[in-house]
């Protein structure tokens, strides 16, 4: 049985060959699939993918958001395989199921 384990490393060899370094995205989606398996997951839901991707309190809301993008790309590529991975819709935010508004800081410029 293939598990979500070597579907990760396909899926970083794949994006690799391709000319991605994933230095980062590697090292949190194997805390994902850490994740998942210590849930006991043999699929990816979009339930469990936002509790990962938000299970860090006092951070900036871009780091979630950074978070289920890695997810929400990866679970893309499971659902090739496995029809039952939910994958969240591009453009969902984590902010608006957890409550927390980002505040930005506007900068401007002015040019003569």
């Amino acid at each position: 049985m293939i598990t979500l384990r070597n579907r990760l490393d396909d899926y970083l060899k794949v994006r690799r060959a391709l000319g991605w370094q994933l230095v980062q995205p590697a090292a949190d989606l194997r805390q994902f699939v850490s994740f998942l398996e210590q849930e006991g997951a043999t699929t990816i839901t979009r339930e469990l993918a936002l509790r990962w991707a938000t299970d860090r309190a006092n951070v900036n809301p871009a780091f979630w958001a950074r978070r289920l993008s890695f997810a929400r790309l990866f679970a893309k590529y499971v659902r090739g395989f496995d029809p039952k991975t939910e994958v969240h819709r591009l453009g969902f935010s984590p902010t608006a199921i957890v409550g927390t508004v980002p505040t930005f800081t506007r900068t401007w410029r002015y040019c003569d």
